[in-house]
């Protein structure tokens, strides 16, 4: 049994990864159940993952989403019985049906329509850190992943897609499982678990986008292609159907806002460990000092470390050749990258750039900056767990406390 989501490997589901309490900058072979490895070649040189991404007609994105490990017989049962579909559409399609997308998906993130949410992101953050001021002056320990990195990204996504967002529960539980059985190595009774919630997300979708599509067609939705109040009513107009819709909704609303959620703890416990939380609340540099951390953060421990690539057809990128069939897996962060500073390819490179680059920087950065000035004195109360999938990593909290508590004038 198969389906497009799915890994094309046979083999059943073992091996666990090791337990880490640092980001991935060891090769990536360090870090991943023996059997993924098998099912994956590793690229670390920077120059030959950007020529990679640079050559989509050798290196396609056919299994960009497809699980890391092999779903056992009766998780691909229980996902055909409930009609669970994810066809190829923007990140894991190529030529005009990505280009189509993309197309009518980028102008929802223009960078004036990004930069148009500095202020709601700003006053979000206040508001939050306000709630949390009494329990740190208090003695007590918040964790920051939870009560603020979590926070804002899905209301600022609601705000530029016009999508609604399901329940903040239902949204973590339903984001954190998907990952986790598209991108982790559950064994085959973690897989039955993961894919009832991957079936509520999806029927919650299909109703969402039924609903956002519902007028498109009869005079009260959108010029066919043209951006809309609502992403989904804008592709459908545009043509794209519904199926399309929802595949692409279900890694939409997970990337905007669970992998910006976690790159904003990464790059919270970087300004923390490092002794930059007071720089970054400095009323005259603190908005280039978050800045420089999210820079840093992006280019050794970004929430996407790597992402994937089917060869197509033999061929060669210097001296290393590369065979019809092979599944790469390809280092954007960390590594070589992390040791020199650059954070060029964290957000992809090519045509499949992430769209929401932007984004995603410009909310960590606001969220570090606006959290310093609004609570000061911040330190970890505890050194974090990092959780590594294949692509995505972060740290599982962030514990933080005050250090004025408990000190004598």
């Amino acid at each position: 049994m198969s389906c497009p989501y799915a890994s094309t490997a046979t083999a059943a589901p073992t091996g666990t990864a090791p337990t880490a309490r640092a980001p991935l900058s060891d090769p990536l072979v360090t870090v991943y159940p023996e059997q993924v490895l098998a099912q994956h070649r590793c690229v670390e040189d920077p120059a030959t993952v950007r020529e990679i991404l640079r050559r989509p007609e050798y290196f396609a994105a056919d299994n960009a989403l497809t699980t890391a490990m092999p779903l056992a017989p009766a998780t691909l049962r229980r996902l055909a019985a409930r009609r669970f579909s994810l066809p190829p559409v923007l990140a894991s399609a190529s030529g005009e049906p990505h280009r189509e997308v993309r197309r009518i998906v980028a102008r929802f993130f223009s960078p004036a329509k990004v930069a148009a949410q500095s202020e709601p992101i700003r006053a979000l953050v206040q508001r939050v850190c306000d709630g949390l001021r009494a329990e740190l002056d208090a003695g007590g320990t918040v964790d920051l992943a939870t009560h603020l990195a979590a926070v804002v990204p899905p209301r600022i996504m609601a705000a530029l897609t016009g999508v609604a967002t399901p329940p903040p529960a239902d949204l973590k539980r339903w984001s954190r499982d998907s990952l986790e059985l598209f991108w982790g190595w559950p064994d085959a009774e973690r897989q039955l678990d993961l894919s009832d919630s991957a079936i509520d997300f999806h029927a919650w979708l299909r109703d969402e986008v039924d609903r956002s599509t519902a007028t498109v067609g009869s005079g009260a939705g959108p010029d066919p292609g043209a951006p809309g109040p609502n992403l989904f009513a804008a592709l459908h107009a545009g043509g794209v159907d519904r199926e399309r819709i929802r595949s692409l909704g279900y890694f939409l609303v997970i990337a905007g806002q669970e992998t910006t959620a976690m790159l904003a703890q990464t790059v919270l416990v970087t300004a923390l460990a490092e002794g930059r939380w007071a720089q970054c609340a400095d009323p005259d540099g603190g908005a280039a000092a978050s800045r420089e951390v999210v820079r840093r953060s992006l280019a050794r421990a970004s929430s996407v470390p790597t992402w994937r690539r089917l060869v197509v057809k033999d061929t060669q990128v210097g001296p290393e050749r590369f065979a019809a069939g092979e599944h790469l897996v390809l280092r954007l962060s960390g590594g070589a990258l992390g040791e020199t500073g650059d954070p060029s390819l964290a957000f992809g490179f090519g045509v499949h750039r992430c769209l929401g680059a932007g984004l995603a920087e410009l909310e960590a950065a606001l969220i570090l900056e606006e959290a310093a000035r609004a609570l000061p004195g911040l330190k970890l109360a505890d050194e974090p767990e990092w959780e590594h999938l294949l692509s995505f990593q972060a740290p599982r909290t962030v514990p933080v406390r005050s250090a004025a508590v408990g000190v004598d004038p």
